[in-house]
């Protein structure tokens, strides 16, 4: 077995005034090499570029709100129809790659008449063509769910099995920064045996602030961190502390002993596959396979669908981000 990753790494970097997520920079690459590819396309096969424009944003529009009323109405119905105006907030809830498959299926049929059609083309003979850029970008994007630490595995223990503790360091971070200033992850070496899992330990160190005592920590331990961790389902679950912990000072560092809990990182996985989807699509498009229209697009679906239904079985259940 190879080292557990332990991914604490932060969700972005700030720019000034703003943060910017890694998510979204992968989220952008994606779509901005997917528009280069089909700009050398388009001009290859002598098509107007502003039709490129005109796909950009009709597919653009149609992954956002398809992603987003695909998780309102397909996974959590029940609280958005008392929470009405937060459907038109997708920052504060989850997406659905279902929803966003579903609505650009569509917005290429919409897109088809109007366009496409009055230059001979038909939505095939695009869809022929974008679906090469969504498998690139859906590569991107799963990497960027990884850097944010959302649509991991299930607990699992494997040679690449990943800790993703950021979660935990967010919410002491938001809720206790009075008392701890950074707080930091040790691997020990050491492992904790399960019935089913076998858990790496860590020396969990809080740097406390100036006017932090080891008393007030302790209660933030026993009263908030600890019911938190070990209560969270088991799709949530990223810690173990064990109970009536003393916490411990040590080289400057208020200290106690926790468990990780380790998940397939299904992301890398996903983002894998979907790269290598993305080179067998380029590589039939090279070969001519666009001349006949819809096979391309018939082959995404067979792959990528066929990969989800296997994938699903080691992924945990998000509700944010059925994705």
């Amino acid at each position: 077995m190879l080292a557990t990753i332990t991914w604490v790494a932060d969700r972005g970097i700030e720019l000034g005034p703003l943060f910017i997520r890694y998510y979204q920079v992968f989220f952008f690459l994606g779509f901005f090499l997917g528009y280069q590819w089909m700009k050398k396309v388009f001009i290859k096969e002598g098509v107007d570029l502003k039709i490129l424009d005109a796909l950009l944003s009709t597919m653009v529009v149609a992954t956002v709100l398809g992603a987003r009323f695909g998780h309102v109405f397909f996974y959590d119905w029940g609280y958005y129809r008392e929470h009405v105006a937060e459907i038109f907030m997708p920052w504060k809830g989850g997406l659905a790659s279902h929803g966003a498959a579903i609505a650009i299926v569509i917005a290429m049929l919409w897109f088809g008449r109007k366009y496409l059609k009055p230059i001979g083309k038909t939505p095939l003979w695009m869809l022929d063509r974008v679906v090469i850029t969504v498998a690139l970008a859906g590569a991107f994007i799963r990497l960027g769910n990884f850097t944010n630490s959302e649509i991991y595995g299930q607990p699992q223990n494997s040679a690449v099995e990943t800790v993703f503790v950021r979660p935990i360091t967010d919410y002491i971070e938001r809720y206790f920064e009075r008392d701890v200033a950074a707080v930091d992850y040790a691997a020990t070496g050491n492992y904790l045996e399960t019935d089913s899992l076998r858990l790496p330990e860590y020396e969990l160190r809080f740097t406390p602030t100036e006017t932090a005592s080891l008393d007030q920590v302790q209660s933030m331990v026993e009263l908030y961190l600890e019911p938190l961790v070990n209560r969270q389902n088991a799709d949530n679950r990223h810690l173990y502390l064990p109970q009536d912990q003393l916490v411990q000072e040590k080289d400057g560092y208020f200290v106690l002993t926790a468990y990780g809990i380790p998940r397939a990182p299904s992301q890398l996985y996903e983002a894998l596959a979907y790269a290598l989807i993305y080179v067998l699509l380029l590589w039939l498009f090279a070969l001519g396979a666009a001349a006949r229209e819809g096979q391309i697009f018939g082959a995404f679906l067979v792959l990528v669908f066929g990969f989800r239904f296997v994938v699903e079985f080691v992924k945990a259940n998000q509700k944010d981000f059925e994705a």
